[in-house]
């Protein structure tokens, strides 16, 4: 049975300890020999040893420099521009078998914008599915809200006599709109809306695949084109849009309050009726 240790060793000990403890020293290994064990070596540290230690390891000890604050130096950040997010191109992506049934069961009864809340139908397109010839407006008006087809107004029945003028029928061609909900008070879609709605129309434009895209005033333009520029900076030219020829021209409803541009538009008409390779008959306008 093992000795217990003095009450004078069990000091010396604890001063020896204390002594490794302040030089920094506070690991120890046991020696497990049998001879070590048998015959621990003796400890024996006075304190006027271990203050004599201190000091001598005060003096070889470097003496720390004092805390200096490094002056900061305000450094230029080169702010980059804010970059543009996809366009509502690049997030229609065209679908493999795409019709105008799928698309608008997509829709469905759409609540995906503020316009919703104010319709009383939406007002999906109407016309042949297979039309060479598509027309896109900006919205619909009051009448086209309650019967839920497009350009069915005065300035629709004014596009019925200018798609009779090309010799065509309303069914023969396909008409719809930028946004399919009527916005208040007639206003021109606002640009969220636009961002909204314009994936459908999108698709309507590709499951159709028409030869012609005409758009009627500003806001069509503008959104197919992403342009913010006025219509009649490219009024009448032929432009390209994935692959289609599109030409742009004045609304309906701006001919009813300005009928002298009527022969502005039926030259952009005629335009379209050659592509088409319809017969062109002087002196015939809407």
């Amino acid at each position: 049975m093992a000795e217990r240790i003095t009450e004078s060793l069990q000091q010396k000990l604890s001063e020896r300890l204390s002594y490794y403890e302040d030089i920094g020293i506070r690991l120890f290994y046991r020696d497990r020999s049998a001879g070590a064990i048998a015959q621990p070596p003796a400890v024996t540290v006075s304190p006027s040893a271990i203050q004599e230690e201190k000091t001598t390891l005060a003096k070889t000890l470097p003496k720390p420099e004092p805390y200096k604050l490094m002056p900061v130096t305000a450094r230029k950040i080169d702010v980059l521009p804010i970059l543009a997010g996809p366009s509502l191109f690049e997030s229609a992506e065209k679908i493999a078998d795409d019709s105008l049934l799928r698309i608008q069961t997509d829709l469905g009864d759409c609540t995906r914008c503020k316009l919703h809340k104010g319709r009383n139908k939406i007002v999906f397109g109407d016309g042949n599915p297979k039309a060479e010839l598509v027309f896109v407006g900006e919205g619909p008006g009051h009448d086209e809200d309650v019967q839920g087809l497009p350009f069915v107004g005065r300035a629709g029945k004014l596009l019925t006599q200018m798609i009779e003028a090309m010799g065509l029928r309303r069914k023969d061609v396909y008409i719809c709109n930028v946004v399919k909900c009527r916005p208040p008070e007639n206003r021109a879609p606002e640009k969220e809306e636009v961002a909204t709605c314009s994936p459908f129309l999108l698709r309507q434009i590709d499951a159709i695949a028409p030869k012609v895209i005409v758009c009627l005033g500003s806001v069509a333009a503008q959104t197919l084109l992403e342009t913010n520029r006025g219509i009649s900076q490219f009024r009448g030219q032929w432009l390209e849009f994935r692959g289609r020829k599109l030409l742009a021209t004045y609304h309906p409803a701006y001919l009813l309050r300005n009928p002298s541009a009527k022969s502005e538009v039926w030259k952009d008409l005629q335009k379209v009726m050659g592509v088409l390779g319809l017969e062109v008959k002087k002196g015939k306008s809407a």
